[in-house]
């Protein structure tokens, strides 16, 4: 599964992200999560979050490129909105569908 580095850089990217607006939902996903990265493998993260706007997700962005540099690791975030994954397409898309049954929440 997630090597003990990654888990603690995207504990530090959840609570850097917190402070920014509150998360409904954090899961790691992708092959740092299955435990079959390579090196040159970036961190996914998806969050769910109350409501997104362009400074919003242009912060957050930011803050993952801070948490991934000091941690050498490119983390990739997937950012949606709690009403977005209720009710939107998002919710029931094969991305977001695979990311809840295979993502570890952290």
């Amino acid at each position: 599964m997630i090597a003990s580095s990654d888990r603690q850089t995207a504990l530090e990217f959840k609570r850097c992200a917190a402070a920014l607006a509150p998360i409904r939902q954090f899961r790691v996903f992708g092959s740092r999560a299955r435990g079959d990265a390579t090196s040159g493998s970036d961190l996914d993260v998806f969050l769910v979050v109350d409501h997104i706007d362009a400074d919003l997700r242009r912060r957050i962005s930011e803050v993952a490129w801070e948490v991934g540099f000091e941690n050498d690791v490119v983390l990739s975030t997937f950012v949606i909105t709690v009403e977005q994954l209720e009710q939107g397409p998002l919710g029931v898309s094969p991305i977001v569908r695979q990311i809840e049954k295979e993502g570890i929440q952290l």
